[in-house]
Parts: structure tokens; C-alpha cells; sequence
């Protein structure tokens, strides 16, 4: 346990809204409890925290956001985990060496939250940074028995724009296109849709070429196109 991730806590039990609590866990379909503090608040109780107790170190990082992941006993806290990790002064601190407590944060937490701000925030800038190390890494993840891990490996470049790796992003695709799991369609649906902003041709011949996309991905690749 740190100082840090004790005033964190604090601060969320301070800040929690008994009253908005139990919608904000029935609306994630969450076993873990809620203390009923927003976006905007947690965002400020991270900065005011932060700027209280900065981590020194990458090892003083990975030990505070771990402590709040582990020891998670509301969401909450693990929402701070990640937004710690990716805040502005520490973004560039993680590297492929990180890859494995992603990976664990995304089979624990296991819900569209919590997967998708560790794909795009946490994980798509190392694909960018270090393609050598985390390419490799995010194909085992393409077909891992692991959904959550599929998603995450298919939506992790969804700020990559015109760095996209596509040939990333065709293999991910096409390792989950016989899975019938809604995440994992939509998932797929995103990623192109996204890619689409950057490369549309591409994607339209991505689409024409695979007639077995369900039509959930196949509308949502092509919603703007």
C-alpha cells in the first residue's frame, strides 16, 4: 500500500453518492460495488492526488495502479488504476514489458469498460511505439479462447489513424469471425469503423472480400462510408 493510493480511496469514499451507486453497477452489470463518483470527479481526484503524491518512478506506478487494481473493492478504483497509468506526466513510462499486468487487468476485469480503455489508451500506443515486442503479443491475443482478449487485440488501434497496422488488424479480425459473442462483432464493427476515417478504400475492400462478416460488423464498418 502507498500514500497515494490511500488518498485515492479516501478521496473516492468522500466524494461517493450512495444514491447514484447502485445504477451505476445495475448499468455495468458489475459484481463489484460502486461508490457513485463520476467521470469528471474521479478525473479530478486523480489530478488533485496526483499532484499531492506523484509516482518517482515507473516502478512506484506499476506499484500504486497495481495495489488499486488488486485491491479493488469498488470500480471506481479501477477506473483509477488505468487513468493513472495513462495520464499525461506517466503515459510514456509503460513499455512491452507491461504487456503481461495488461493482460491480467483484461481478463479480471472482463467487461467492455474496463477492455476498451486498456486496448486504446494503454496498449495501442505501445503497438505504435514498439510494433518489434507488442505486435506479436496482440496476435497471441487475437486467438486467445479469451473473448476479452480477442476485442482487446482487434480494437487496440483505434487511435492509430494512418499508423494502422492493417495487416494487424485484418489477422485480429479474421481470427474472430466465426465467434457469435455481440463484443466481439461490434468489436470488429468499431475497428473498421474507425479505420475507415483514415483509409476508406480499405476497409470497403475488406468488407467486399469477406462476405462471412456478421451484419452487425459489416453495418458498422460501413456506417460513414
Amino acid at each position: 500500500m502507498t500514500p497515494l493510493v490511500d488518498a485515492l480511496r479516501s478521496a473516492l469514499a468522500q466524494a461517493a453518492d450512495p444514491e447514484q451507486a447502485p445504477a451505476m453497477q445495475s448499468y455495468m452489470k458489475s459484481d463489484m460495488p460502486f461508490r457513485g463518483v463520476p467521470q469528471p470527479v474521479r478525473a479530478r481526484i486523480l489530478r488533485e492526488c496526483v499532484a499531492e503524491d506523484p509516482p518517482q518512478t515507473p516502478g512506484a506506478l506499476a506499484a500504486t495502479a497495481e495495489a488499486l487494481w488488486d485491491g479493488a473493492e469498488f470500480r471506481e478504483e479501477r477506473y483509477l488504476a488505468t487513468a493513472l497509468v495513462g495520464y499525461r506526466s506517466y503515459a510514456r513510462w509503460p513499455d512491452a514489458d507491461w504487456l503481461p499486468r495488461y493482460r491480467h487487468w483484461v481478463v479480471s476485469g472482463a467487461w467492455w469498460d474496463h477492455v476498451d480503455e486498456i486496448a486504446s489508451r494503454l496498449v495501442g500506443p505501445l503497438v505504435r511505439a514498439d510494433p518489434d515486442r507488442v505486435v506479436p503479443v496482440m496476435r497471441r491475443w487475437a486467438t486467445d479462447p479469451d473473448p476479452w482478449l480477442r476485442r482487446a487485440a482487434i480494437i487496440c488501434q483505434l487511435q492509430s489513424k494512418g499508423d494502422t497496422d492493417t495487416r494487424l488488424l485484418a489477422d485480429a479480425i479474421e481470427a474472430s469471425l466465426k465467434d457469435e459473442g455481440f463484443f466481439l462483432r461490434k468489436g470488429i464493427g468499431w475497428a473498421l469503423r474507425q479505420h475507415a476515417r483514415s483509409d476508406p478504400l480499405w476497409v470497403r475492400e475488406f468488407v467486399e472480400a469477406h462476405p462471412d462478416l456478421s451484419p452487425l460488423s459489416r453495418r458498422e464498418a460501413l456506417k460513414h462510408l
